[in-house]
């Protein structure tokens, strides 16, 4: 019996093949889609943190910014309030100077009705003792004296005063009025021409504009060394003054204006030459 080798073939589907090539592919499909989303997912998780980065140094700078804020606010509240305590405190000496003026011319008044009261009784009392012509002349005269007084009293009372309780002359006559009080020496002055600095008793005026219009002007003054500028000041408006060991203010006062020219006064306290004398003869 002849040996017989029996070989078996076995076949392979054709179908295998072709699902493995599809198996790999999906297998690297999802390889790259995987690798593809971890990239996406780090990415997107960098871009997260950088915004949260950034909106924190944004809100600590909003923070920086609004303490910076606050401690401006807080300091200029607490200039607002010095401004408003220097209003105060100059409002109250205000209106105690006001008061004070008010209680002189009240005064003045009272002064003016006493003056007319014992010119009265004077006239009728001289009358009815004296009848010669030469004492009625007399009394006529005394008349005229008391009157002139009175006038001049009346006068001063029309006066405009200042914040100081000082009256304000509008001219060379009332300034004369002012002499005769004796409580205060005036020294009147002109200047003509601008940037020309003055000597008027113990200041030195330079003027530097005016506005005839609005009757205004611009000076310069320099007291001691000190020197300070007063821009558009109206017409007989005070402009006071300290020099030393004095504690009465003097002041300028321009009662006339024209083209680059200026009128007016400066007003020394007598009290203030006293004063002055008194630390001189100290030193």
């Amino acid at each position: 019996m002849s040996d017989e080798h029996i070989v078996e073939t076995r076949s392979t589907p054709a179908w295998q093949l072709p699902a493995i090539i599809v198996l790999g592919l999906v297998a690297v499909g999802g390889l790259a889609f995987g690798y593809n989303a971890s990239t996406k997912l780090d990415t997107t998780q960098q871009s997260v943190a950088s915004q949260l980065k950034n909106a924190q140094q944004a809100e600590l700078q909003d923070i920086s910014s609004l303490k910076d804020r606050l401690v401006e606010d807080e300091k200029n509240n607490t200039e607002l309030r010095g401004d408003l305590k220097v209003v105060t405190d100059k409002l109250k000496i205000t209106q105690g100077q006001l008061k004070k003026a008010r209680e002189e011319s009240a005064k003045l008044n009272d002064a003016t009705t006493q003056k007319l009261t014992a010119l009265d009784s004077s006239v009728h009392s001289e009358l009815a003792t004296k009848a010669t012509s030469d004492d009625v002349k007399s009394v006529d005269t005394k008349v005229v004296g008391v009157r002139s007084d009175l006038d001049a009293t009346r006068d001063d009372l029309k006066m405009a005063r200042s914040e100081m309780g000082t009256l304000i002359a509008r001219n060379h006559d009332e300034i004369d009025q002012l002499r005769r009080l004796g409580e205060r020496d005036y020294v009147e002055f002109t200047i003509a021409g601008r940037n020309k600095p003055q000597k008027v008793g113990n200041v030195t005026v330079e003027l530097k504009g005016v506005n005839e219009k609005k009757n205004q002007y611009s000076v310069a003054m320099t007291v001691e060394d000190k020197h300070f500028d007063k821009k558009n000041r109206a017409l007989n408006e005070p402009i006071f003054f300290y020099t030393s060991g004095t504690k009465i203010p003097e002041e300028v006062v321009i009662n006339k204006v024209g083209k680059d020219t200026i009128s007016g006064y400066v007003s020394v306290p007598k009290a203030n030459a006293s004063a002055q004398n008194v630390s001189a003869s100290g030193r």
